[in-house]
């Protein structure tokens, strides 16, 4: 399995972005995919997950309402639409996918297999 994260970049405070992480190597609709990130100095966190149906999604309480995960199966695409950034949002994003039919809350607890290479987020006030 191999993933490719991409749609980083600078956007102001208020602003939005939109991240992709393109799937391939198996079959994509067998596996959730996880997006966490990790700013400097802190250790990586989880922020939003969807299940592999796609029928089930999962936020950080922080993102709840800003953020919105999605995934399009014809594209083995998931894409993590990402509005009213903050500054506190700068990190670099990852994409990870785990072969699993969890859903929920159980999807922040899983051991992900496999790991995109990360794209950068900057918000600036």
């Amino acid at each position: 399995v191999q993933l490719q994260a991409s749609g980083g970049g600078l956007v102001q405070a208020g602003g939005s972005r939109r991240l992709s992480c393109e799937f391939s190597g198996l079959t994509f609709s067998d596996y959730v995919i996880g997006w966490f990130r990790q700013a400097p100095g802190k250790q990586r966190e989880f922020v939003a997950a969807i299940s592999a149906s796609g029928t089930s999604t999962y936020y950080q309480n922080s993102v709840q309402g800003r953020f919105a995960i999605s995934r399009d199966n014809a594209k083995n695409t998931v894409y993590l639409q990402m509005n009213s950034l903050k500054p506190e949002d700068t990190a670099v994003y990852y994409c990870a996918a785990d072969r699993t039919t969890a859903t929920g809350r159980l999807m922040p607890l899983l051991v992900y297999d496999w790991w995109g290479q990360g794209t950068q987020v900057t918000v600036s006030s």
